[in-house]
């Protein structure tokens, strides 16, 4: 039977199985609520304090700087989705609260991709550290478009923002379509800054692509012709 006492461990031993999982709600679980404000007041809250929780195997033994940044970060990118009710979607608060996740993913995703380029084998950890990084980017997409929409509303063309909670979704999708290279075209940037950006997203997307199978020929190599 599991006892609280064990999930030190258990966060240091499945860091990254429970990171992308903890990704993957924060992303996508809003296809499991109709009432997109409900989500927002009740699950996105959750769902950071999860991910900020599964992020702490990532950060062990990492140096007292880091693991206070990334705690500092954790606590406002809590801290603000909470207040929303009370700022009634201020467009400076929704900047800021922007640049706080960006700077909180980019964090993580900067940890993950030391691990991946450290190691000489492929296991468990390595596969699910390099969906990790996948779903990472996305993250840091989704909010470095929201913070340059709201920044210039209208640059974004066809998104609803009727809500908070229906922006936020769809640039979810837009952002996932970038990163798949997918290109619908029903959501697209409209101005110039947005459009470079959307350009560049998906240029690094394509880069992390190219880098993880390198990544992982060279592992696969050095496991097969080990040095003698």
């Amino acid at each position: 039977m599991f006892q609280i006492k064990n999930l030190p461990f258990l966060l240091e031993r499945k860091k990254y199985e429970i990171l992308v999982f903890a990704l993957i709600i924060h992303l996508y679980s809003g296809v499991f609520f109709g009432n997109l404000s409900l989500y927002i007041v009740y699950i996105w809250p959750l769902s950071i304090l999860f991910l900020g929780l599964a992020s702490v195997g990532v950060f062990k033994e990492k140096g007292r700087w880091k693991i206070f940044i990334k705690n500092a970060l954790l606590a406002l990118v809590i801290i603000l989705p909470i207040s929303h009710a009370f700022l009634n979607d201020h467009v400076f608060f929704m900047q800021v609260l922007s640049l706080l996740y960006v700077a909180f993913f980019s964090l993580i995703f900067w940890e993950v991709m030391k691990f991946l380029i450290r190691p000489s084998y492929v296991n468990a950890d390595i596969i699910f550290a390099a969906g990790c990084g996948y779903f990472l980017l996305i993250e840091i997409s989704v909010f470095l478009l929201q913070f340059m929409f709201y920044n210039h509303p209208g640059s974004i063309a066809n998104v609803d923002t009727t809500k908070m909670a229906n922006t936020y979704m769809d640039l979810i999708y837009l952002a996932s379509v970038v990163q798949t290279s997918i290109g619908f075209g029903d959501i697209t940037p409209s101005f110039h800054t947005t459009r470079l950006a959307v350009s560049f997203l998906g240029v690094l997307s394509q880069l992390y692509n190219v880098l993880l199978v390198g990544i992982l020929i060279s592992k696969f190599s050095s496991k097969i012709n080990p040095k003698k």
